[in-house]
């Protein structure tokens, strides 16, 4: 893995006192930006990890959808679904295959249990993540954006060398916190803030991130059939599930936006709405799209664990003969 966070590696036989929060905020990596592959969990047909997957899983983002950084154990990841255990293996193998190969592991870390949040948070420090995101807590919810905040602090504190990422997902946490209101002031509190994953469609709640947001601060956009929009207000990199079998089309998507090529990017942009309105026929959920990508992958990543259920075979098929008929020829790699 390339190692931007390489500088935290000597810190300790460098520093001989405390680091304050001004040393710490200096000594983060530039910003992420880019496509980030939000990656599916592989488990076996008995439903337990199938760690085998990960080696070849790491070489087809590189080698066949040009991405370098991987989200590993979130909402495509199946994170909240596995054991604190299950994840932490998870996060080592994924680790340990993506070094030399990869830019950024950024591991997430959310948990219902504030302790298991900060376990998982430790750990992903001493396996050499290279960041780590958090939700919020879904059960007892916090009702106000200070009491969120101060939920992350605690968090990160347990992985004080560790670019931070707020990851924000409404749909699914049922917080309706504006993730504006939260990362307001959340750089005060929390040195190694980086950014924003936001999972979200309130666009003018993301342009509020943008508008406030610091300029070494990743906005990172997570709905990938909007993420033009997302550009146009913005967005300097995405996380998203359909990275794992689309990435080299949404890199030529960023490289058209970023000539100024609204046409192309807009075209690119249409035809996976067209994919994605095709599959939303058939309910396109997590156990959907990880068959989908087992099929185009080629790699077995098993069904998905309870309570969702495996797809219908026809289904993830007619869906993948859709994608072929959008996408005739593999998207051009970008160097």
């Amino acid at each position: 893995m390339k190692r931007i966070t390489s500088n935290f590696d000597t810190m300790s036989t460098l520093q001989t006192g405390p680091v304050s929060p001004t040393e710490m905020a200096s000594r983060l990596p530039v910003k992420l930006t880019g496509l980030v592959a939000a990656t599916f969990t592989p488990l076996t047909s008995e439903g337990e990890l199938d760690l085998s997957v990960i080696g070849p899983y790491v070489d087809y983002l590189t080698k066949r959808q040009g991405v370098r950084n991987i989200f590993v154990n979130g909402t495509t990841g199946e994170g909240m679904s596995l054991s604190v255990e299950e994840r932490k293996r998870t996060a080592e193998e994924w680790c340990l295959r993506a070094r030399g190969k990869m830019d950024n592991v950024i591991v997430h870390v959310g948990c219902l249990s504030i302790k298991d949040s900060k376990d998982l948070a430790h750990h992903a420090e001493t396996v050499g993540a290279d960041g780590i995101g958090v939700i919020s807590p879904s059960f007892f919810k916090p009702k106000t954006a200070d009491a969120l905040r101060s939920y992350l602090k605690e968090v990160a504190s347990a992985a004080p060398t560790l670019p931070f990422y707020y990851y924000h997902i409404p749909a699914l946490t049922g917080s309706n916190l504006l993730a504006s209101d939260v990362c307001k002031g959340l750089g005060a509190l929390i040195p190694t803030f980086s950014g924003v994953k936001f999972s979200g469609t309130d666009l003018m709640d993301f342009g509020q991130c943008v508008r406030h947001g610091q300029a070494d601060q990743a906005l990172l956009y997570g709905v990938d059939e909007q993420l033009l929009a997302a550009l146009a207000f913005g967005a300097n990199g995405a996380v998203g599930s359909l990275y794992n079998y689309l990435g080299s089309h949404f890199n030529k998507l960023l490289m058209a936006f970023a000539q100024g090529d609204l046409v192309g990017a807009r075209a690119l942009q249409f035809s996976v709405q067209d994919l994605l309105a095709f599959a939303s026929k058939y309910g396109f959920d997590v156990a959907l799209n990880k068959q989908l990508m087992s099929d185009l992958s080629g790699l077995s990543l098993g069904p998905p664990r309870l309570p969702l259920v495996p797809c219908r075979p026809e289904m993830a098929a007619a869906v993948a003969q859709k994608y072929h008929q959008i996408f005739p020829e593999p998207g051009e790699l970008l160097e």
